[in-house]
């Protein structure tokens, strides 16, 4: 099973042995969504993420030598980008509570659910780790939906998960911030700070694609209508004719990302429990029938069909091969 993901995935086994090596946030995306299909447990990505007790970079270093979980937060506000180009942090303070946020830098990685619900509980088990207190948040929000998942997700973290949230957030209560990290070191901390900021200059701004950049802002657009190849040239600051010339040299073009971009939506969306009527909506689509027939023309089979078989694999295991697979999600 697992060679059968890392091939799916593009990765090779030495790419996640150790040591390490680097692999792209597109690949990670992928290798964890892939998981989660083949293990058939939507939560797996969220139990993985619980399980995390380290980790080696250089935002993992300055939080073991800080002083309590505020300073953790804060240096994960400030470090967490050179380790990760599509998502920020930032620590908010309000009234009686305190919550760790996560916004998009790149917005066309909002899609791979899996991984952005692995990254905040593995976040929550990192200051687990770090605190050796079982910390347990008010509640832990996400911006996208899982149907009548949500209650396993729930069962499984010991406390409220909502989805469908306007936050990606951890929200803790104002007390959590003074909890202290045992392996305080100012000396140390002083150093590895200064170690971090020196990144940070040397860190330069992603070249996100004209692809990556595009979908971002359809995704960004999203529930609702598409927008118009016009609106999004608009946004990048170029003519239309400009845009399709580049998406050309790309090889792709405005209605290929849009197709690619809501099979790949739609099949997130089917395995997340949402109601056919909900993910056409949410796709841009005048009616359900219209969001059925783009479906069935993507994958040649009905919206049902697999949804049936994600929710019921055994049913469907031994019916053939004669549909078509799914298409692969694009790559930013």
């Amino acid at each position: 099973m697992s060679r059968a993901v890392l091939k799916k995935t593009g990765l090779r086994p030495q790419d996640i042995a150790p040591p390490v090596e680097t692999c792209s946030i597109q690949k990670e995306a992928l290798f964890v969504r892939y998981a989660c299909d083949a293990t058939k447990d939507i939560t797996f990505a969220a139990r993985t993420g619980l399980e995390v007790t380290s980790a080696s970079t250089v935002t993992a270093y300055i939080s073991k030598y800080s002083r309590d979980l505020k300073q953790v937060m804060e240096n994960l506000s400030r470090f967490h980008g050179i380790i990760d180009p599509a998502i920020a942090l930032s620590l908010r303070i309000a009234g009686n509570f305190a919550a760790l946020e996560a916004d998009w830098k790149d917005a066309g990685f909002a899609r791979f659910h899996r991984r952005t619900e692995f990254l905040i509980f593995a976040a929550l088990a990192r200051m687990r780790n770090l605190t050796q207190v079982n910390l347990n948040p008010i509640e832990i929000r996400f911006q996208h939906k899982v149907g009548d998942h949500a209650k396993r997700f729930e069962k499984l973290a010991g406390f409220p998960v909502v989805f469908g949230s306007e936050k990606i957030e951890i929200v803790l209560p104002l007390s959590a911030l003074d909890i202290p990290v045992p392996t305080y070191d100012p000396k140390l901390r002083e150093h590895l700070l200064e170690y971090g900021e020196r990144l940070l200059a040397e860190c330069t701004k992603p070249d996100h694609s004209i692809r990556a950049r595009t979908e971002g802002l359809i995704t960004g657009s999203l529930p609702g209508t598409i927008p118009q190849a016009e609106t999004i040239a608009s946004d990048l600051g170029m003519s239309l004719r400009t845009f399709s010339r580049r998406l050309k040299e790309e090889g792709t073009s405005y209605r290929d990302i849009v197709d690619d971009l809501r099979c790949d939506l739609a099949q997130t969306f089917l395995t997340n429990q949402m109601s056919l009527s909900e993910i056409s909506f949410s796709l841009g689509y005048a009616d359900q029938a219209a969001f059925s027939t783009a479906f069935k023309r993507w994958t040649g089979q009905p919206p049902s069909a697999f949804k049936t078989r994600v929710e019921h694999p055994l049913r469907t295991r031994d019916r053939g091969s004669s549909a078509k697979k799914p298409r692969p999600g694009p790559v930013p």
